[in-house]
């Protein structure tokens, strides 16, 4: 069995959690994320494995990366959350769906309340985009990471959200 690693790095969202195997990245979590659990109990710190993440992460603040190549490798959740948390990624940078929407591409009519309790828990956010994922009438409802993270990096991505300010990021600091 592979080890997982971890490391944390800085982002105009604040600091983000990053865990991984040779496989690939299971988890990316924010500060006070809601659903964040423990480390692996076999995980060791390792800087040096999240080059490529942190450097795509880099990236996609400076508005220079709109679609990831870091490898996912999630082993947890339930086949149906697998499922919605592939449809996430194939909803376009800068655009939005959402639950019921989802929801009837995953051929689920009527279940947009359990794609958003499995959008709730995808555990590698960012890089799997459920920030692009709303409410019916447009209106942002919960997001691991909190509300105003969700709105930010909607805006960043060009999304026009109400009450939503796209910052130019200095991220030479980062």
């Amino acid at each position: 069995m592979t080890a997982h690693r971890w490391t944390t790095t800085p982002t105009p969202v604040g600091t983000v959690t990053l865990v991984g195997t040779d496989a690939g990245l299971c988890g990316l979590y924010m500060e006070e994320h809601r659903h964040r659990p423990p480390l692996p109990d076999d995980a060791v710190r390792d800087d040096a494995a999240f080059g490529d993440a942190v450097a795509e992460l880099r990236a996609y603040f400076a508005g220079e990366l709109r679609d990831f190549a870091t490898p996912v490798a999630v082993s947890v959740g339930t086949p149906f959350q697998h499922r919605v948390w592939d449809a996430l990624r194939t909803v376009p940078y800068g655009t939005t769906t959402t639950y019921g929407e989802l929801a009837v591409r995953l051929g689920v009519p009527g279940g947009a309340r359990a794609v958003g309790l499995a959008n709730g828990r995808n555990p590698v956010s960012i890089v799997v985009p459920c920030h692009r994922v709303i409410g019916a009438a447009g209106a942002l409802t919960g997001y691991g990471g909190g509300v105003e993270r969700k709105r930010f990096l909607l805006g960043l991505e060009g999304v026009v959200v109400p009450g939503a300010e796209v910052l130019r990021l200095d991220l030479a600091g980062i």
